[in-house]
Parts: C-alpha cells; structure tokens; sequence
C-alpha cells in the first residue's frame, strides 16, 4: 500500500472522482498523488496524468482539461499548492467540484491552514476522499512510520533496529523510508540494530547532507570530495539523491517565499527557523533556471542510482557538479 501512514476517509476508493491531500509532508503528499496515479494506470494503462502548480492552472485550464473527450479517455488532474490558487480559478474548482467529470481523478494537494480554506471547505462538502499527510514532528510519530514501512514491505525488524534507523537518520522522511528500502533490499530475514549500525549509525544524515550543502552552495570540489567520502563509508546513494533534492527543494521554495521573518517563513514553508536563515545564506547564487536545471539533474541522479543507469557513483558525481554549477548561475551570461 502507497500511502503508509496517511489517515484517509471511509471513502478509500483512489479512483474517487476527486481526492483532498492535507498537510505538509512531502513524502505523503507524493505517495498520495502516486496512490492514485497506480490505481488509474491499473485500471487504463493509456491514462493521461497532468501534474500542475498553482501558476499553470490559470481561469479556464480545469474546463479544458476536464472537458469531455471523443476518446472518452482516462485522466488525472493533479493540483500541487492548492491553497495558492488564484481567486478565479478557485471559483473553477469549485464549480467543478459541483459536478465531476466521468473518467477524471482530480487531486488537491492542500497544505492545510487558513490559507484557502474555502476551496479546502468546499472540497470536503462536496464529498472529496481525504488523505491527512501532517508535518511528523514528533519522534513517536516518525519511529511508527519506520514500523509501518517495513511492515508495507513485508520484512521484519526489531523494536531497537527501527529506533535506531530513527536516532541515525533523523527526521526527514523521505530519508527514513529510503533507509527501510535499502536495508529491505540488502539483508536477509530479521534487520535488527547492528544491521543498522552498520549502515547508518552516526554518519548517514550528517554525510549525505553535507555532500548536499557543499553542492547547492556551489563548492563543487568539496561536495564531490564529501559524496566520495560517503560512499567509502557506505553510505546508501538513495539517501545522497534524498538530500541533494531536499537542499534544492529548499532553495527553490524559500527564493519563491515573500520576504518575512524567519519564524514567519518557518510556519509557512514548513521548515525550522534555523534552517531558514542556513537557506538564505545558500540561495545567493541561485536564479529559478538553476533550480529548474538542478532538480533535473537530482531526478536523473535518482533514476541511475535506482537501477536505470550502470554507475550509480558516476550519476551522483555529475548531480553535485550540475549542482554547484546552478548555485553560481545569478550574474553568469
């Protein structure tokens, strides 16, 4: 099951004609999308998917996109940042939610709050199937996400092995469920605590990240020094991809954020004031093209080292200089 983790309403159903994602974790927010994604391919492998950020549903994009098709072809609509839409194509939404489109899925991802609440209001009194993804911010919450995720892989792992995974990777989840999917794939039978400490114990998030702050602050040597150090050590490469794609995340949601303090910044985007102010410093060199051509390379970088390429190293070597090269992009020709 994709979706460890998320709450969901009775209405379980991922083809329902319109599925609500609330909150603020990324990593549920995506599986929810993929949850949905799966269940329409399974049902039409020719399923057309459209994945759209608040600037690219503009007044009228939905009508066109739900409009009904000779083909009579499956689709899914999803909307990323939902409470960022703009007032008129609220008001589409709204007079879609009101009247669905037969073979469409329509996904909104809502981070949850005051902001948009209208539209969140109106999508769950039209009936939409919801999937609570919150923020987990609390060590309990993150050590039943270790257990549900082995449990969603079919393996085993003791009490101390999962809190272990907890105590050396930290809070990022996207981290966690990388570290459960390389230990799955790796050892046999019973992953207890010294599997783990072989792998992770004291070195895998500080290794991993800062491979990642060396790259998006354009020091390219010393990142690519950083990621060959990591990778001696064993550290896993899915955990390099997970936080080079955090550090550009980061830059691009913050360089998009109005100006504000910190502990405003913090609330909104989601992140902790001191890692606002570490950001900021980060972003200097940065121009939206680079995030644009960063993001491409962490995408690629993920995809060779899950299988799709012949030298994972060789993937994360030209990530992190693709990388260093889009933190010095402000003022180049």
């Amino acid at each position: 099951m994709l979706v460890a983790m998320a709450r969901k309403t009775a209405n379980d159903d991922p083809l329902a004609p319109v599925t609500l994602a609330v909150g603020q974790e990324d990593l549920l927010l995506d599986r929810a999308v993929q949850e949905v994604v799966a269940a329409a391919k399974a049902a039409d492998a020719d399923t057309d998917v459209r994945d759209l950020t608040p600037d690219q549903l503009q007044p009228g994009t939905l009508a066109e996109l739900t409009s009904p098709s000779l083909f009579a072809e499956r689709k899914v609509v999803v909307v990323r940042n939902a409470q960022d839409l703009s007032a008129d194509t609220v008001k589409d939404v709204k007079a879609y939610l009101g009247a669905p489109a037969e073979e469409i899925t329509l996904v909104l991802l809502h981070a949850g709050g005051a902001k948009g609440k209208g539209l969140l209001d109106a999508a769950r009194k039209a009936g939409a199937r919801e999937v609570a993804c919150p923020k987990m911010t609390k060590p309990a919450d993150r050590l039943a996400f270790v257990r549900a995720e082995f449990r969603t892989a079919g393996r085993s792992a003791t009490p101390e092995a999962c809190q272990a995974l907890v105590d050396s990777i930290g809070s990022d989840l996207r981290e966690l469920a990388s570290a459960v999917s390389q230990l799955t794939a790796d050892i046999e039978g019973t992953i207890d605590e010294a599997v783990v400490g072989r792998y992770y114990t004291g070195r895998a998030e500080a290794s991993s990240f800062t491979v990642a702050d060396r790259a998006v602050e354009g020091r390219a040597a010393e990142a690519l020094e950083a990621l060959r150090w990591s990778l001696a050590t064993g550290v896993a490469p899915v955990l390099i991809t997970s936080a080079l794609a955090q550090g550009v995340r980061a830059i691009g949601k913050l360089s998009s954020a109005r100006g504000g303090r910190p502990a405003d910044l913090a609330r909104e985007l989601g992140m902790p004031p001191w890692k606002i102010d570490r950001v900021r410093q980060q972003m200097r060199g940065w121009t939206p093209d680079g995030v644009s051509v960063a993001l491409r390379a962490v995408a690629e970088a993920d995809a060779g080292v899950k299988g799709s390429g012949d030298d994972p190293e060789y993937a994360l070597e030209k990530c992190v200089v693709i990388i260093a090269r889009a933190a010095r992009s402000r003022g180049r020709s």
